[in-house]
């Protein structure tokens, strides 16, 4: 057993699961993006498949289920149409492409959340239905060639001003359809044989471990200043794997 790689894999998974625990999101971002650095993107996706469900199943709970699933439900069917069926570059192809195009996906989000645009949707309800769908299409095709499940969806999730209880419920189910569909297109025996191994067992004891910790800080850190900070470092993280895959 390399010691060195399960330090790593121990460190990103509490890294990741205490962003969660204080921010309600961040786990396959920080953990895609600080493994993608050290071990293959496929092979970082497959161990982060079950400490993300796991830990977003936690986040789904809540009282708002109706009336989040009545507005959501296309972009979860289009995720996992984009996964199945986007002719992306998949993770599994080992591809160049894939580690540029999670350091770019990881530099836009960063550029997005440093700007915080203020834009609410105001749209008909089966226009909604469709612009969803449509999200969910694109968001399932970069999941499948990234690992990460941010863009769109967490933009357009943040542009529906659902208030907060409702807003962190919705991106626990969203997360965890994204979770679902990309074991999908791993292949669940990709993912079991990940939590299987000793690296996948440290990394889902260490993002719980990490999240219990983060959510004890939650009260104690200023909220836009962790903002600021965690998009500072999804920015560093895109560049450093752009420039991992270039020079």
């Amino acid at each position: 057993m390399d010691i060195l790689l399960l330090a790593g894999v121990s460190a990103t998974f509490f890294a990741a699961g205490a962003t969660k625990g204080i921010s309600g999101m961040g786990l396959p971002t920080v953990s895609m993006g600080l493994l993608g650095l050290f071990m293959p993107p496929a092979s970082a996706a497959a161990l982060l498949v079950m400490p993300s469900l796991l830990t977003n199943v936690l986040q789904c709970l809540g009282r708002h289920f109706r009336g989040i699933a009545a507005m959501l439900w296309p972009m979860w069917l289009g995720t996992f149409g984009g996964v199945l069926l986007a002719p992306l570059p998949s993770l599994a192809s080992g591809a160049a492409t894939v580690r540029l195009g999670l350091g770019g996906l990881l530099l836009a989000y960063a550029a997005y959340g440093l700007l915080r645009p203020s834009i609410t949707l105001q749209l008909r309800q089966r226009t909604l239905l469709w612009v969803a769908l449509l999200v969910g299409y694109v968001t399932g095709a970069l999941t499948a060639a990234t690992g990460v499940f941010i863009v769109p969806m967490v933009m357009f999730i943040q542009m529906l001003a659902l208030g907060k209880e409702r807003m962190v419920q919705a991106l626990g189910l969203s997360f965890t359809v994204c979770t679902v569909a990309l074991g999908v297109s791993l292949g669940w025996s990709t993912s079991w044989n990940a939590l299987s191994s000793l690296e996948g067992a440290v990394a889902l004891a260490c993002a719980f471990a990490g999240m219990g910790v983060g959510v004890r800080m939650r009260e104690r850190i200023s909220g836009g200043a962790f903002r600021v900070m965690l998009f500072v470092v999804f920015g560093v993280l895109g560049a450093a794997l752009m420039t991992k895959e270039l020079l």
